[in-house]
């Protein structure tokens, strides 16, 4: 197999080389990381997070409230021509597929229906109100050791 590098303005050798899949072997099934860029923002009465969803359509991003947890769930069928399946090879291939998803804890008090949320242009806006803290928390006390 042949490893074509393409120069950048950033080039870095060190990165080019690590980051070929030999040092890094492909985990079948596995999820990176940073699918999910999620940015939270505090604003006066509630928290705002943003999720990047580029490609995701509106019916398969799922958001509810269990136990506590803000879940967020979306997927994306892969599109394959089924005449050019056999004909056309991949060079490289960096496009998500699947399923994929991130939990946020809130805490008990907050109830899914004060929760709302909006898609547009492929970002995903749920807005998540505050909650009284002298609520949510509650008084520290200290347990003594027998």
């Amino acid at each position: 197999m042949y490893m074509m590098l393409v120069p950048r303005n950033d080039f870095d050798l060190f990165d080019e080389f690590f980051g070929d899949p030999f040092f890094n072997p492909p985990v079948r099934n596995a999820v990176p990381a940073k699918l999910m860029k999620t940015d939270i923002v505090e604003h006066d009465k509630n928290y705002e997070v943003l999720v990047d969803l580029p490609g995701y359509d509106k019916k398969n991003i799922e958001v509810n409230v269990d136990n506590g947890y803000l879940n967020i769930h979306a997927k994306i069928e892969k599109e394959e021509d089924e005449k050019d399946k056999d004909k056309d090879k991949f060079v490289r291939r960096e496009r998500f597929f699947g399923e994929c998803s991130r939990s946020f804890f809130l805490g008990e008090d907050v109830k899914q229906e004060d929760i709302k949320a909006s898609f547009k242009n492929g970002t995903l806006s749920v807005i998540v109100p505050k909650v009284d803290e002298k609520k949510q928390l509650p008084e520290k006390k200290t347990i003594e050791i027998e």
